[in-house]
Order: structure tokens, then C-alpha cells, then sequence
């Protein structure tokens, strides 16, 4: 029959938009440290616009890569990678070119930001609250257990659930979306030896983008942010934060608990408290 005669390359491949925006981003080449420079002095004196615009377009390929690291949080991709491209805009708009640093590793601070400012914003009401109730119980959840905090109070699902008035089922339910919220693109896939991260998988065919990221001087910036969030901690916090959240070997909640002689509920409280409070600073 005629139709054994066709080739499966013989007809029009069907892309995503997605797929057609990559190919698009990668017709745009991508510029020397010194080609970089003289666009940059050019927008920083005079406000160039075109190599503003010419900064911005060789440097979309790294967006896509960070805005991949976001695959699995429940957002069309487009749009987490649209929020890294305003990012990016914004840090075209503010790099000093003379502090000889590459505009990419000053600009992954704030494609991250804008990227997880959206995720925030968004995803969490994809994934925690999927209907006008469960969005409702989710705001009031949280503002009741900070009310709780406040005067140092341990709070379980029935008292919770008393308090808003609702089922202590529901309570039990929605604090669990909201714990399963907490995923590290950094750490391990599994327990033992091999250390492969989800971030390891990231698959990039145009080369290793690590060597223009420059890693190093963007985990710089991020130990500064974390200096700067440890003098907002009061005693107490400050013990938990240091020996729980950022030890090589973290001490065991219930260790915690017996320091402080509360319980290792309450300790546990006390520590998902704090995570919130980073999440919030470094947003």
C-alpha cells in the first residue's frame, strides 16, 4: 500500500510552545566577558536600550535552565520561566559592570527571587487549596498558629480545629499539604552513599552552564542573606536555628525539647516557625 512508502520525518513536526520559545532563545548568541562588558558600560552610562536588550537576549538560555530546577512544583513552565525573564530585566537594569563580575552570576539572585516570589504566590494555592473553603482554612490555619506562637503555646489538630471551627479531620489534612510543601532541589534523592540531587538530573545539551553560573559567588550571596537573617533571631531560635537547621549534625528535636523543657511537639512547632520566617526574609 502507498501509505508504507511514507517516512515518519516526511511530515511537519508538531512542537510545543515551550519547545518553539527554546528554539527561539537559542538563536541568540551568547556574548564574550568582553563583548558583555561594552554593552554593559554602554546601558550603565547612557542607558542604551538596545544593549540593554541585547544583554537580556543572551542570557535567556540560563532562565529556561534555572526555571527547570521548578519543574515539579505544579506550574506551567512558560510562566515560571517569564517571572525568571522579568528577573532578569531587573537585573540588567541594576548590575554595575565595574565590579568585574559576570552579569549571569549577579543575575541569579534575582531570577530566583522573582521565580519564588511567583511560586508563592501561585503554588501554593494550586497544590494546598483546591477549593474556596480549603484556601480559606489555609489563611486561617496559619494565622491562628501564629497567634498560638506568640504566646508560646503548643497547639495539636483538635485545638486548632475547636478554635476555627471546623473538623479536626480537615485541620489533620491541610497541615499535611502544607508540610509536604518543603522539597530541596539540593538534596539527596535517597539516603547512602550516592549524593545525586534532583538538580543533578537537569538535562542541558548546549554546555556546562555551572561554569557560567558560577556557583561559588551566588552560594557567597546566599551566606550573607543567611548571616543577615541570624541577627533577626532571638535567643531560643537562634539555639534551634544554628544546632537543628544549619548543623552538619543536627541535634534531635527531642534534645531540643529537653533543653528548653517543652515538648518535642511544641519543639517541632517552634522549628517549622522559623522556616517560615527564612522562607519569608529571603523572599
Amino acid at each position: 500500500m502507498a501509505h508504507k512508502n511514507f517516512k515518519k520525518n516526511s511530515f511537519p513536526q508538531v512542537i510545543s510552545p515551550s519547545e518553539r520559545y527554546i528554539q527561539e532563545v537559542l538563536r541568540y548568541p551568547m556574548l564574550s566577558k568582553d563583548e558583555e562588558f561594552e554593552l554593559a558600560i554602554r546601558y550603565w552610562k547612557n542607558k542604551d536600550l538596545e544593549a540593554a536588550h541585547k544583554l537580556v537576549t543572551s542570557n535567556l538560555r540560563f532562565v529556561i535552565k534555572i526555571a527547570n530546577e521548578y519543574a515539579n512544583y505544579g506550574l506551567k513552565l512558560m510562566d515560571v520561566v517569564q517571572e525568571g525573564n522579568i528577573g532578569l530585566m531587573r537585573a540588567v537594569k541594576t548590575y554595575n559592570p565595574y565590579k568585574d563580575t559576570r552579569l549571569i552570576t549577579y543575575a541569579v539572585w534575582w531570577i530566583r527571587s522573582y521565580i519564588h516570589d511567583y511560586i508563592q504566590r501561585n503554588w501554593s494555592l494550586v497544590k494546598i487549596g483546591t477549593t474556596q473553603a480549603q484556601r480559606k482554612l489555609f489563611y486561617k490555619l496559619q494565622k491562628e498558629k501564629q497567634k498560638l506562637d506568640q504566646y508560646d503555646l503548643e497547639y495539636s489538630p483538635k485545638l486548632l480545629a475547636q478554635k476555627l471551627g471546623v473538623r479536626e479531620k480537615d485541620v489533620i489534612e491541610m497541615d499535611q499539604r502544607m508540610h509536604s510543601r518543603d522539597l530541596s532541589l539540593d538534596a539527596p534523592l535517597k539516603e547512602g552513599e550516592d549524593k545525586s540531587a534532583r538538580i543533578d538530573f537537569i538535562v542541558d545539551d548546549k554546555g556546562n552552564a555551572a561554569q557560567f553560573l558560577e556557583e561559588k559567588e551566588e552560594s557567597l550571596l546566599m551566606t550573607n542573606k543567611l548571616k543577615e537573617f541570624e541577627k533577626t533571631l532571638k535567643e531560643r531560635d537562634l539555639f534551634i536555628y544554628r544546632k537543628r537547621l544549619v548543623a552538619e549534625k543536627p541535634m534531635t528535636l527531642q534534645s531540643i525539647a529537653d533543653k528548653y523543657k517543652i515538648s518535642k511537639e511544641r519543639a517541632r512547632q517552634l522549628e517549622e516557625k522559623i522556616k517560615n520566617n527564612l522562607k519569608t526574609f529571603l523572599s
